[in-house]
């Protein structure tokens, strides 16, 4: 199949699957070619934007890596039981164990679906406001769902919401970046914002296994969850969208 995407040539499905969310890339300016390294890291280091960018993006690591690591021990002590005859039970689902694994996979699932759907909207809308959405769905998703009572429904429902939200940011933060500081050197700068996201991961899964055995429940790393994620909203609202190639003063 002859294509403008090269990667459309081969077997692979996903390509042809993923075709209607890809867009023909903006054309290089010649000051983009010309910046050097050094040129390019400094003037994003003196650039609020890329401070506040770097800054959202740890709610991000914190958040996801502690459910990944303890939401299915949380569900498994949390839950209330899995009713006889229910939807759940007459799927297999017969423990809150199997319920807590059950949960990751829905997180995966709707993960697909809504990290598709944000890098389309990122081609339409301002991505610094699609991200404090995101952050605020999340603030909002993990909140109600620790204040409600915890059953077999509302942690379906929770883990629909949140993987839907998964890995959202991901496009939009990377996409943001390449816009603007372009595409040349996005790997490095989206590489140190990154970092922001991986510091986040490890305190969330720290925190939530210290704090357990502090407290004996996981109710306080919760709430940093809703707290950190409630702070990435609000600090993605000034940042600066318009792309420029000249230096941004100090």
């Amino acid at each position: 199949m002859a294509t403008g995407f090269p990667c459309l040539r081969r077997c692979d499905p996903w390509p042809v699957l993923t075709l209607p969310f890809m867009r023909a890339p903006q054309p290089v300016s010649k000051t983009e070619l010309e910046e050097s390294m050094g040129e390019i890291l400094g003037r994003a280091f003196r650039d609020p934007s890329y401070a506040m960018i770097f800054l959202g993006f740890f709610s991000c690591g914190y958040q996801l890596a502690f459910i990944t690591a303890h939401f299915p021990a949380f569900v498994t002590e949390m839950c209330g039981p899995i009713q006889p005859g229910g939807v759940l039970h007459s799927l297999g689902i017969t423990t809150t164990s199997a319920l807590g694994a059950v949960a990751i996979s829905l997180v995966g699932l709707a993960n697909i679906c809504g990290t598709l759907l944000a890098g389309w909207a990122g081609n339409h809308f301002p991505k610094k406001y699609l991200l404090a959405v995101i952050y605020t769905g999340r603030t909002l998703a993990a909140a109600i769902f620790i204040l409600m009572p915890i059953t077999p429904m509302s942690v379906i429902v929770f883990s629909i919401v949140m993987g839907s939200l998964w890995l959202a940011t991901v496009p939009l933060t990377s996409g943001l970046v390449a816009h603007l500081y372009g595409l040349r050197y996005m790997g490095t700068l989206y590489g140190i914002i990154f970092l922001s996201h991986q510091i986040g991961g490890f305190l969330g899964v720290w925190l939530g296994g210290r704090m357990y055995d502090v407290y004996g429940d996981y109710t306080m790393v919760w709430w940093i969850g809703v707290a950190v994620g409630a702070f990435s909203a609000v600090v993605h609202l000034p940042i600066r969208e318009n792309r420029s190639a000249t230096p941004v003063p100090a």
